[in-house]
């Protein structure tokens, strides 16, 4: 069985990602903003479940986050789920902590990094990008570009690692909205699947997936000279580095 961190599991599609792996017998860490969230996931914690605590929006609690998850030991996959739609924090939670958490955590056998069919509709277009979130500088659809462009560099750099991204879709979620047409549940069975899965296809890393197939990205994802931009960006913002091994 596989040992698996799903960041942003209180509720939505990391809280399913996270029953769906305990319900096939795996050890599941989950991942809370603060502590007074620990309730949402009692349930979660009974079963077995180990939790760490951090806010994504500050790059002090997300070092401090990785630091905690490293104390548990090596994690055979990570599904970066932690996102939001709109606000100062987009780049933040969407784009710099799964930086961070990726170059600081102990390095897993698997990488998956939640996008969205949005990305295609982002930029990319770096200048006068504000990581921090002291203002609002990119749209979700940048954030989520830019993730997704993450996810296809560690799968070139890090060829030992599996490395995805994975389309959702829209689905009814806290942050998708009730009138969200997508399939709940077809949601998160994708980033499960892809975390602890022996199929040919699961195998093959770099993949931008949508309900269990591959699906061909915006064309800046596989651009080597965007994604080296994007890694030099984010290196100087954070002093983390995600290099060739």
């Amino acid at each position: 069985m596989s040992r698996i961190f799903v960041t942003g599991s209180a509720d939505g599609l990391g809280r399913a990602a996270a029953v769906e792996l305990l319900d096939g017998g795996h050890t599941v860490v989950v991942h809370v903003r603060a502590p007074e969230r620990l309730a949402a996931v009692r349930e979660l914690l009974d079963r077995g479940a180990r939790a760490v605590v951090g806010d994504l929006a500050r790059l002090d609690e997300v070092r401090s986050l990785a630091d905690q998850a490293n104390a548990l030991g090596r994690f055979d996959a990570v599904i970066h789920n932690a996102g939001v739609f709109r606000g100062r924090s987009v780049l933040p939670v969407n784009v710099v902590a799964p930086f961070v958490l990726t170059a600081e955590m102990e390095r897993p056998a698997r990488l998956i990094y939640l996008s969205s069919g949005l990305h295609r509709g982002g930029s990319p277009d770096l200048d006068g990008v504000d990581w921090s979130g002291a203002r609002e500088s990119r749209t979700y659809s940048d954030s989520k570009l830019y993730v997704t462009a993450l996810a296809a560099a560690v799968a070139r750099l890090w060829p030992g690692v599996l490395s995805h991204a994975v389309d959702p879709g829209w689905v009814p979620t806290r942050m998708g909205g009730p009138g969200a047409p997508g399939d709940l549940r077809l949601g998160h069975l994708t980033q499960a699947w892809l975390a602890v899965s022996d199929s040919p296809e699961a195998l093959r890393t770099g993949g931008y997936w949508h309900h269990q197939a591959t699906r061909e990205p915006h064309p800046a994802v596989h651009d080597q000279h965007f994604q080296a931009a994007l890694l030099r960006s984010l290196a100087d913002y954070t002093g983390s580095t995600i290099e060739r091994r």
